[in-house]
C-alpha cells in the first residue's frame, strides 16, 4: 500500500481501529457495524480476505498477537465481550475463544497481548471498572483473571510493559525473569502502574496530571535501555510523559497541551518517538530532544 494511501474498508458504519500486524501484511479494521476486516496488503494489492462477524455491538477496538501464535486477532466490543480469532491452516478464519457474559458488565474499551516472553496473555479494559486477563493453557483453553476496582467509572486503555527489564540488554548481569507489568488508564483522570507477582496483580504507582478522563496510556517500548517511559493522553488535551525514577517514583513531563481532547498514543517501534492523535484529526509526532524537551518532528 502506497504511503498516505487512502481505500474503501467496504463497512457499513464509522471504522473505529485499524491495526497491522507484526510484519506490516496483515490489516484489521472495525467498525460500528459490529464486523471485523481483514485485508492482505502484500505487494501493491489489497485484498480483502474476511469478514468476522459475532460481536452483538459496535466493535472499539482490534489487536494482533506475535506471529509465534500464528495469525491470532482480538476484538473488543460495546457488547461487553472480546472475541479471540485464528486464521486456520485453510485460509479460513474462526472464532476460537469468547470471553463469557459474567466477565465484564460494560463495554471492553481496549485490548492488548502481553510481550510474548509472558506467554500467549491478553489484557483487556473495561468500562465496568476493572481490567480482565486471559491466559492460554496448555491444554488449549483460557484461564480468565481479573484487577477488580482498576478504575473508578471506567477503564479506558491498557498496555504492556516491556518484558525484558529495563536495562537488561546494557547489562553484564545474568538474564532476569521476565517482568509482568502494565499500565491503565481511566475515568479517573488518573493513569495507574500494576505488577503481576505470585500472590497476584498488585497496585504499584498511581500517575495524577490529567484533569479529565484518561484518554489513552501507551507504554514505550524500551529495548532493554534504563528507563522505563510511559505516554498519557487526556480529554484535557494534555499528553505527559512519565518516567520511572531510581527510588520507583514517576516524574512526569509535558509533551503538549493539544487544546482538544487526545484519543490515541503509539510508539515507535525503538521507543523514542510518539505518535498523537487528537480531536482535530489531527497525527503528530514527537520526540525527546538531548536537553528533555519534546519537539514536534517535522514531516
Amino acid at each position: 500500500m502506497a504511503a498516505g494511501g487512502v481505500f474503501e474498508s467496504g463497512h457499513l458504519d464509522m471504522v473505529h481501529d485499524a491495526q497491522l500486524d507484526y510484519y506490516g501484511k496483515r490489516l484489521a479494521t472495525c467498525s460500528s457495524d459490529r464486523t471485523v476486516k481483514v485485508f492482505d496488503l502484500s505487494g501493491d494489492q489489497r485484498t480483502h480476505i474476511a469478514d468476522l462477524k459475532g460481536h452483538e455491538g459496535p466493535v472499539w477496538t482490534v489487536c494482533w498477537a506475535h506471529p509465534r501464535y500464528g495469525s491470532l486477532l482480538a476484538s473488543a466490543s460495546f457488547d461487553h465481550r472480546v472475541i479471540l480469532w485464528k486464521e486456520g491452516s485453510d485460509g479460513q478464519w474462526m472464532q476460537v475463544y469468547k470471553t463469557p457474559s459474567t466477565l465484564h458488565t460494560a463495554s471492553v474499551n481496549s485490548v492488548a497481548f502481553g510481550p510474548h516472553e509472558l506467554g500467549l496473555v491478553l489484557a483487556c479494559a473495561s468500562s465496568d471498572g476493572t481490567v480482565s486477563l486471559l491466559e492460554h493453557k496448555p491444554d488449549g483453553s483460557w484461564d480468565t483473571s481479573k484487577i477488580s476496582g482498576a478504575h473508578a467509572i471506567g477503564v479506558t486503555a491498557v498496555s504492556w510493559a516491556p518484558a525484558v527489564p529495563a536495562g537488561g540488554m546494557v547489562s553484564s548481569a545474568p538474564p532476569a525473569a521476565p517482568v509482568k507489568r502494565l499500565c491503565t488508564a481511566g475515568c479517573d483522570n488518573t493513569v495507574k502502574v500494576w505488577r503481576c507477582s505470585e500472590a497476584g496483580w498488585a497496585l504499584e504507582a498511581t500517575l495524577p496530571g490529567h484533569s479529565d478522563w484518561v484518554r489513552d496510556a501507551a507504554w514505550a517500548p524500551n529495548l532493554g535501555l534504563p528507563l522505563n517511559t510511559i505516554a498519557s493522553a487526556g480529554q484535557d488535551g494534555q499528553v505527559f510523559a512519565w518516567t520511572e525514577q531510581a527510588d520507583g517514583s514517576w516524574q512526569s513531563k509535558l509533551v503538549h497541551d493539544f487544546k482538544v481532547p487526545v484519543w490515541k498514543l503509539s510508539w515507535s517501534v525503538a521507543g523514542n518517538i510518539l505518535a498523537v492523535s487528537d480531536g482535530n484529526n489531527a497525527v503528530t509526532l514527537w520526540k525527546e530532544s538531548l536537553d528533555g524537551v519534546w519537539q514536534q518532528v517535522v514531516q
